[in-house]
């Protein structure tokens, strides 16, 4: 079976690999400076905004506390002050944070460079399975980018924030503190979500089968409790409401295996 394309030489590739790296990097760089100029917008209305008690989450887990009677779902309802200790730490967290929302806007750009590099090294029929590769990955990338910002996000920022070891201890906030948890909780929840774009390629190599993910379902759904738990405030309904979309997604992540290891076994009968 023929591919696509001749083979190209080392230094060819790399030179493509180049290319496909600047045009990448391009792409960052111009949505970095259209929201370093947002400035406003990307630190009062994104940032800094899961913090405060008008946040769509905060007011509707407070709504959601309110009709079942319990104060403990009402999070993020006294705001902490951020503070910056250091003369050039404003300045530094606006050009790190526009870097980290042009990674973010540009990331289906970078992920359609990528594809386009490795495409014509797979044969016809490999293409054509890996069909949508990039608006699946770019799409679960967003969407657990969106699934850490609305939900970890103000949960792990009200226990982190409102936790204290004893009543003479005050906690004054460090922005770069604060733009820390909110930015890599973010970035790891799109990362996660990643789980089932994963497991294809890792079933594609026979790396990973479905009978090694059923084996350990039980410890991941265990894992999965405990990250939630440390991370929502002390009532089960929030561990639930945490939990349950990853273990639907450790679930889609078996159905794939089967789905690709099925393939594989009838091409090779």
């Amino acid at each position: 079976m023929e591919k696509k394309k001749s083979e190209m030489s080392f230094l060819e590739h790399l030179e493509e690999l180049r290319w496909h790296l600047i045009r990448s990097v391009i792409a960052v760089f111009i949505f970095s400076i259209i929201a370093f100029v947002f400035r406003e917008i990307i630190f009062d209305h994104i940032i800094i905004a899961p913090k405060n008690p008008g946040f769509f989450t905060n007011r509707k887990f407070c709504e959601l506390g309110q009709l079942m009677n319990s104060q403990k779902l009402c999070i993020n309802s006294d705001p902490f002050q951020l503070i910056n200790i250091n003369l050039s730490g404003q300045f530094t967290i606006h050009i790190i944070v526009s870097l980290f929302a042009g990674l973010l806007l540009a990331f289906p750009y970078v992920m359609m460079q990528f594809w386009n590099f490795i495409k014509p090294a797979l044969y016809l029929n490999e293409q054509k399975h890996t069909k949508g590769a990039v608006i699946a990955t770019s799409s679960l990338f967003i969407l657990g980018v969106l699934f850490g910002y609305y939900l970890i996000a103000p949960l792990s920022v009200h226990f982190l924030g409102s936790y204290i070891v004893s009543e003479q201890v005050i906690n004054q906030i460090n922005l770069k503190s604060y733009i820390s948890i909110v930015t890599s909780v973010c970035l790891a929840s799109g990362i996660v979500f990643e789980l089932p774009v994963l497991v294809f390629f890792l079933s594609k190599l026979g790396i990973v089968t479905p009978a090694f993910l059923k084996k350990y379902r039980k410890h991941a759904i265990v894992l999965i409790l405990i990250v939630s738990a440390i991370i929502t405030p002390p009532d089960i309904f929030s561990q639930i409401l945490v939990c349950i979309p990853l273990i639907i997604l450790y679930e889609i992540g078996i159905f794939i295996s089967k789905k690709v290891t099925k393939k594989e076994i009838d091409l090779q009968g």
